[in-house]
């Protein structure tokens, strides 16, 4: 968490100055000219304080805590956390870092990622592909946040969003890294027993720790870290549509095959409206979107164009058509050609694409556009929620759901790969 001031409300005694006090309530946090404040009071502390929990189950918790930055289920909350608390000034800013030990962070991302009351081969596989996530980011210490790849004389904007090197704390609490909403949803012993059960297990591949990535939906086939991220071929994440008999002869990239498959609803794991499934994946603010394996949302030409050129600040004037360069397997687009009155500008990567032409982000980028007669209405059809690289949340919910143990659903979601107990 990071804001102007932070109020914290502690449930037991916390020691800080490395003992010398105590803290216990609720109290204020803020930032005077570079200067920490306690209730308004300055302190003496260089540019943070450290507090320690007396007892293992001392609890904390932080107020207006702002979850789903810039998507559109984005709201404040109140959460409970484990563990010990850091106040960190960071220019201008308090940043709260939470301080635990990887499994219980895991605890906690699980049953934030899923809903607690997700079947046990579901929680395992997740526990299995987050830590995994995890450890491989700790271990490759990303520099940028924002990888770019621009060359404005040819009117091209290429940018992926990977996990930065966060030089204050491992990895966020948000859908940036994973999510981690600490003890808010974590109140189910079958989450416990999940972690328990994997603890220590990581999937590799040549003896290094995979790059783990999962997303909400593939729409029906996975996609190539490539198209998302850096351009690098990783063998335990492929391409293959997302069904029992794994098949990969359908060409996406092609961009007859995508329409055609975009508009049909191809049997998949994460091809389900079974509402008891979907509540294992959906926590209540993710079950107010229905429609993520085959969507569709309307825009006026007016105003896409505006969301466009105010999140791009490029301003190619009034939008007119577009032109796909580039999909992946999964048809998602990774280059895509505006059109614009003034100027013609192409962009990618995946995420790009979704945060330039929403005002949050669209589902994903596997999708077509249909233009109205008159030109004045853009109308996107699309498939699947989320980069799908690696792990279809909804598709492993449905494979724990048919009877495959949470071995077979990580085997099938990253191929080539093996898992291993570094720890137990």
């Amino acid at each position: 968490m990071s804001a102007k001031s932070i109020k914290v409300s502690f449930s037991d005694t916390y020691k800080y100055y490395n003992g010398a006090k105590y803290i216990s309530g609720t109290h204020v946090f803020s930032i005077e000219n570079g200067h920490l404040l306690l209730d308004g009071k300055a302190i003496d502390a260089s540019n943070s304080l450290d507090f320690i929990a007396n007892d293992s189950k001392s609890t904390f918790q932080l107020h207006d805590v702002i979850i789903g930055i810039g998507f559109h289920w984005e709201r404040a909350e109140k959460q409970t956390f484990s563990g010990n608390i850091s106040i960190v000034i960071d220019n201008d800013k308090l940043v709260a870092i939470n301080r635990l030990h990887i499994e219980d962070y895991l605890f906690c991302v699980i049953a934030s990622e899923m809903s607690a009351t997700s079947s046990l081969e579901l929680l395992k596989a997740h526990a299995v592909v987050s830590r995994s996530w995890l450890m491989a980011q700790i271990s490759r210490h990303n520099d940028i946040a924002v990888h770019s790849n621009d060359d404005a004389e040819r009117g091209l904007y290429v940018r992926y969003y990977d996990r930065d090197d966060h030089k204050l704390f491992d990895v966020c609490a948000d859908d940036h890294c994973q999510r981690y909403q600490g003890l808010t949803r974590a109140n189910n012993q079958t989450v416990r027993t999940a972690i328990d059960a994997t603890r220590g297990m990581l999937i590799t591949y040549n003896d290094e720790i995979c790059d783990a990535r999962f997303s909400k939906c593939c729409g029906g086939k996975t996609e190539l870290f490539e198209t998302c991220w850096q351009d690098e071929h990783k063998d335990y994440l492929l391409s293959f549509i997302d069904n029992s008999q794994n098949s990969n002869d359908l060409d996406l990239t092609n961009e007859a095959n995508a329409i055609s498959w975009i508009k049909s609803e191809p049997k998949a794991f994460c091809n389900t409206k079974n509402s008891k499934i979907l509540k294992q994946v959906l926590n209540t603010y993710d079950q107010e979107t229905q429609d993520f394996y085959r969507w569709r949302v309307s825009y006026t030409a007016e105003e896409l164009s505006e969301i466009f050129n105010r999140k791009s600040g490029l301003n190619i004037g009034k939008i007119l058509d577009f032109e796909v360069i580039e999909r992946g397997p999964s048809a998602r687009i990774k280059l895509l050609k505006i059109i614009g009155e003034k100027r013609t500008v192409t962009i990618g990567k995946e995420l790009e694409i979704r945060r330039l032409l929403s005002p949050s982000h669209l589902y994903s980028s596997a999708f077509i556009v249909e233009k109205s007669t008159d030109g004045e209405t853009f109308t996107f059809i699309g498939a699947g929620w989320g980069h799908g690289v690696g792990m279809c949340q909804i598709g492993a919910a449905v494979m724990a759901e048919e009877g495959f143990d949470f071995l077979h659903i990580i085997q099938h979601y990253f191929r080539n790969s093996k898992i291993e107990r570094l720890w137990n």
